[in-house]
């Protein structure tokens, strides 16, 4: 999970959005913002690569707060509106350790994996980075001489979204909201100025697509 040239509110929303518990209790008041601040600053600098001021994720952590109060004001001005979904299924998570692969192997795999499938996601993290790709019998064999320290998960899709850059500062906390309200537990979630992307449990694809295209067309 990670944001690239993210600012600290920016961070900081992204972790409690994908903290399910953490978001409801923000959400319904019913939770302290130092504490909160104190338990996720550690979390915060490490996502942006330098110290954080203890106040200055608390003042984040309120401002995500009362972004709450506009909720209904944000969702008639369809948050997804003119966005475009990409969905697949069928999808590999592969986290490689920073301490295992270094940049210039990383380009080297990202070269072999183009030749495979050029629709794939690399996705960079403060100590390791992850690729999305389609769970093919050649990527499985390109893994097998690589350190047996990266772990892979299977039996997943992909949601991609690209939202008009007018709707993107309630896009991030909106739709992880809809999707749960539908029933839908997102496995993980990439956010980038330019798209997000939500990874979910393939047998959930179809159905977060629907509600998804249908808020895009309210």
């Amino acid at each position: 999970m990670r944001m690239i040239n993210a600012s600290v509110p920016e961070v900081v929303r992204e972790i409690i959005t994908q903290n399910r518990s953490i978001y409801d209790c923000l959400k319904m008041d019913v939770i302290n913002y130092t504490a909160l601040a104190v338990k996720i600053q550690s979390e915060v600098e490490k996502h942006l690569g330098n110290t954080v001021n203890l106040n200055t994720v608390v003042v984040a952590i309120k401002r995500f707060a009362d972004s709450f109060e506009q909720k209904e004001e944000v969702k008639k001005e369809s948050v997804l509106k003119n966005a475009r979904l990409t969905v697949t299924d069928g999808i590999m998570d592969i986290k490689f350790s920073s301490n295992d692969f270094g940049l210039e192997d990383a380009a080297a795999l990202m070269n072999k994996f183009s030749k495979i499938n050029s629709d794939y996601e690399f996705i960079r993290l403060a100590d390791s980075f992850r690729i999305l790709t389609e769970d093919m019998d050649d990527v499985r064999k390109l893994l097998v001489p690589l350190p047996h320290e990266q772990n892979f998960s299977t039996g997943l899709a992909k949601i991609k979204i690209i939202i008009p850059e007018e709707n993107r500062s309630g896009a991030t906390s909106y739709i992880p909201e809809i999707l749960h309200a539908g029933g839908i537990e997102i496995v993980n979630a990439f956010f980038s100025p330019d798209n997000i992307i939500i990874v979910l449990k393939e047998k959930d694809a179809s159905k977060a697509y629907d509600i998804l295209r249908l808020e895009i067309g309210r």
